[in-house]
């Protein structure tokens, strides 16, 4: 058996090392080119354009 803690933490002391496990938002960036709002650093999923130059095809359902 491995060796083992002689006490427990405290609450603040457990509190302030998950201070940095918070879950941070996804970066949503503008299209340039429709407009609409995709991940930041990917092709926008709307238009198929990435930094303004048209990068794949999308069908367009409408």
């Amino acid at each position: 058996m491995g060796p083992l803690p002689k006490k427990r933490h405290s609450h603040s002391r457990t509190h302030r090392r998950r201070a940095h496990d918070a879950l941070t938002l996804k970066q949503l960036a503008k299209c340039e080119t429709c407009g609409a709002t995709y991940l930041a650093h990917h092709v926008c999923m709307k238009c198929g354009s990435y930094r303004g130059v048209t990068v794949i095809d999308v069908k367009n359902d409408d």
